[in-house]
């Protein structure tokens, strides 16, 4: 899930501890309609929600390109209600393996589920559409429930608009320029350079924003906590290392990485994109990391870890220092509170660039997290869409957050919020209290995490001074959004290889033996990508760029 979260906004603390499930592929029983059933045919009035028209019983299948979800439909009260209000029943399916493997599996057959969930960044959502498998909502829309234009964000209607005028996915998690307007210091971000809260205080709260402090505070951790529980300590943990690089270091996906965002790296100048992997800071604190391997501080663990043992390390309190998504590790964090709340994770100022400015980290955009889309194969369009729509909606947004009323929320002091003992069990164990309620958005397909601001409980330790420290450095990066080409362009091939390039490249810079070494292995991944077409790729991104300029400027008139 490395590539997912990055695009995640904080709501998703409680979310993203789901990853401790199994994966799923099943739902509840349920009857299914024929294609376009005698619900389409209903006269919809475009000032009401089209899904009262029929709340019969239907079941969708529902596909997540996601192999770590692992919450089933039916199962809770949350999904019970929305099922016995709408009539609509899903059928969850999941990857067992490899994501990729099974979505182009899929696509290759032609036949796809009623709905599929992606990451907007997957090759896959391209494929899809040009390959005609999915439909456009916008007619969609118009000929079954024209109440989908009152809910649907014009903003990311718009952005989401293809060339040939259709808009086929919505997306979830995103924050459009005006939410920015609205909510703009509540708007937090994910990424974080954290340290355990009792080896930093008693190590006297070093200052790690030089390439000096922060070895130095790596080697002090490591010679008076040499071992944690028995076993080693490991001095500083990163995201795993996959075939196109690191998130913590740079997965060659611009606005992505959390060093280069602690770096305060432009993205732009002048109007033109920004090559930050050739920063001179960014180049300096590679070669800082590469000097931490030199002297024993980069345990061999954080280049073959997979999430599944960093996981298991960070619940057991053995990394000192990580550059993580705080997110990421919200069951591993409850548990070291709830063993001793000096043991937790907090975040502080990491690393910096020579001017110490202060970070500029990534927070929601306006492309979001995943986006959704409803096969062209769907067993009952205008069900599908008005499913889709009341999810969008208010009425469903609410539902889905805050579940059924008296369940697992109440009007408590005139507002709407979660029952107390349900957000307690939120904030002490996020996987019991999907199971228990389903609410808080277990089922994050289309979450609209700026509308859920007005239903989110206060964040609680010990996870509140983490979210809190993101806030005021966060910033909107959209306009660098979906700049990277996909897909079998010609130009999305030679990107594909550069990402491969860099993936190889990045643990050898780190590995090297000295910074001379380092230079001539950083000299030639440069050349193989100038090689490799890297100018076309520029071209591309630059031109993408500016179109995604005017398009933001329309959002904000």
């Amino acid at each position: 899930m490395r590539k997912t979260s990055r695009l995640v906004p904080l709501v998703l603390s409680a979310v993203l501890a789901l990853t401790a499930a199994a994966c799923t592929q099943g739902g509840a029983g349920g009857e299914t309609a024929k294609p376009d059933s005698k619900a389409a045919e209903i006269k919809i009035d475009p000032n009401a929600p089209g899904w009262k028209s029929d709340t019969s019983p239907i079941t969708f299948d529902w596909y997540l390109n996601f192999s770590w979800f692992g919450s089933k439909w039916g199962a809770d009260p949350t999904s019970q209600y929305i099922t016995k209000k709408t009539g609509v029943n899903l059928n969850l399916i999941v990857p067992a393996g490899n994501e990729n493997e099974k979505l182009n599996t899929m696509i290759a057959s032609g036949k796809l589920p009623d709905f599929i969930t992606l990451g907007w960044y997957e090759d896959g959502v391209k494929k899809m559409i040009e390959g005609g498998m999915v439909l456009p909502l916008n007619k969609l829309a118009d000929q079954y429930d024209p109440y989908f234009v009152k809910v649907a964000d014009p903003a990311k209607v718009s952005w989401y608009t293809q060339p040939d005028g259709n808009v086929y996915g919505y997306p979830n998690a995103a924050a459009s320029p005006k939410d920015y307007e609205t909510s703009g210091d509540k708007q937090t971000s994910n990424q974080t350079f954290l340290v355990r809260k009792d080896m930093y205080e008693a190590l006297g709260r070093p200052d790690m924003r030089t390439p000096e402090g922060f070895l130095g505070a790596l080697k002090a951790a490591k010679e008076k906590f040499p071992e944690v529980g028995g076993q080693p300590l490991i001095p500083l943990g990163l995201h795993e290392f996959g075939d196109t690089g690191n998130y913590s270091l740079e997965d060659y996906n611009q606005r992505s990485s959390i060093l280069q965002n602690f770096l305060a790296i432009p993205m732009e100048k002048d109007g033109k994109l920004y090559d930050r992997t050739t920063d001179p800071e960014y180049v300096k604190w590679l070669k800082t990391f590469r000097k931490a391997n030199e002297t024993g501080l980069l345990a061999k663990d954080i280049f073959i870890d997979k999430r599944p043992q960093m996981e298991e390390k960070i619940a057991q309190g053995r990394y000192f220092a990580m550059m993580y998504q705080r997110t990421d590790f919200a069951a591993q964090q409850n548990a070291l509170y709830a063993k001793d709340p000096n043991s937790v994770y907090i975040a502080v100022d990491g690393p910096g660039n020579a001017k110490q400015d202060p970070p500029t980290l990534s927070g929601g955009t306006i492309s979001g997290w995943t986006v959704t889309l409803i096969s062209k194969d769907v067993k009952d369009k205008a069900r599908a869409i008005r499913f889709l729509t009341y999810m969008l909606s208010e009425e469903g947004q609410k539902d889905f957050y805050l579940g059924e009323k008296g369940v697992s929320y109440d009007t408590i002091d005139g507002k709407d919020q979660f029952k107390p003992e349900a957000l307690a069990l939120l904030n002490k164990d996020r996987t019991a209290f999907d199971k228990r309620y389903g609410s808080s958005y277990t089922f994050w397909m289309l979450m609209d995490t700026t509308m859920n601001l007005k239903w989110a409980p206060p964040a609680v330790e010990p996870f509140k001074q983490l979210e809190e420290w993101t806030k005021g450095k966060t910033k909107s990066f959209s306009q660098f959004d979906q700049v990277n080409p996909t897909g079998t362009s010609e130009e999305g091939i030679i990107a594909g290889k550069i990402t491969q390039l860099w993936g190889k490249a990045l643990p050898k810079l780190l590995l090297a033996k000295s910074d001379g070494e380092f230079d001539q292995i950083f000299a030639k991944f440069l050349k193989d990508r100038e090689n490799a077409g890297i100018a076309k790729v520029e071209a591309y991104r630059q031109k993408v760029y500016e179109d995604n300029l005017k398009k933001l400027q329309q959002f904000m008139k």
